[in-house]
């Protein structure tokens, strides 16, 4: 990987492949933005998902998709999967030098009492056992390369430090993504590995359809402020352009004026 954010622009620009990176939940959303950011920074990227036509939609928007992108079909909770999606990558570039753990599920904001063991699986193991698995076989990959080392960006959110009401589930995965990042940055510290987390608060939704209101602290509900996608963009960038030598160990992106601290 090249060492500065001049150095990755500038490797996009001459056509030199900026490194190899993993993206998981690559097939909409922060995923599909992150997946085509780095593909037009000059990354080789292998999109990861559940759907396939999905991940394709993702590679048609690419010009550079059909040199450097590489879709693998993917259910991160199945270690299986897990393992053949880093042998994909590397069969196919080599390495693995970045891995974007982004993939997640949705939650139901329901009451504590309300909350159903099947949402409450499905919401961690897709976040947590996800991340893990995601994790640990980069670290496999990784740690076995040569050279050796790469970089772990694990998708928190706000709701990492602090909850939102009627949301449990989702605020314990985020917990969690938390300090598996932070137990992932210490022992990555032997294998020239990295490890930081970027925590994203409201991105305007990519349809253009407008932001629906969200429960506040004290019960109510409001419209919130939103950010373009392009500002979650630049943040990645600049973590993933680092050498791994440096790391941005959180980042958060919000908009000014979002609730977060007390969600007040």
């Amino acid at each position: 990987m090249d060492g500065s954010v001049d150095s990755a622009a500038d490797g996009a620009a001459d056509g030199a492949v900026i490194g190899t990176a993993v993206v998981t939940g690559a097939g909409s959303g922060l995923g599909r933005a992150a997946a085509l950011a780095l593909l037009g920074r000059g990354w080789n990227v292998v999109l990861a998902g559940r759907r396939p036509d999905a991940l394709d939609g993702t590679a048609d928007l690419s010009p550079a998709a059909a040199e450097h992108a590489l879709a693998v079909p993917t259910d991160i909770t199945r270690p299986d999967e897990v393992a053949a999606l880093f042998r994909a990558a590397r069969d196919r570039y080599g390495r693995v030098d970045l891995l974007f753990n982004n993939a997640g599920a949705p939650a139901p904001r329901v009451p504590v009492a309300e909350v159903a063991l099947d949402d409450w699986n499905r919401v961690l193991g897709t976040i947590v056992t996800g991340t893990f698995l995601c994790s640990r076989e980069a670290f496999r990959v990784m740690c076995e390369q040569d050279p050796c080392g790469g970089r772990i960006i694990n998708n928190g959110a706000p709701s990492a430090y602090t909850p939102r009401p009627q949301s449990a589930a989702y605020t314990a995965a985020k917990h969690a993504v938390l300090g598996l990042t932070r137990s992932l940055s210490l022992d990555g510290r032997a294998h020239n590995i990295a490890c930081g987390q970027i925590d994203v608060g409201n991105v305007e939704p990519p349809d253009g359809a407008p932001q629906p209101p969200a429960r506040q602290a004290d019960g109510s509900k409001a419209v919130e402020a939103t950010l373009p996608v392009s500002h979650f963009t630049d943040a990645l960038l600049l973590m993933a352009s680092l050498p791994v030598t440096a790391n941005v160990q959180s980042l958060t992106v919000l908009p000014t004026t979002m609730p977060f601290v007390g969600r007040g």
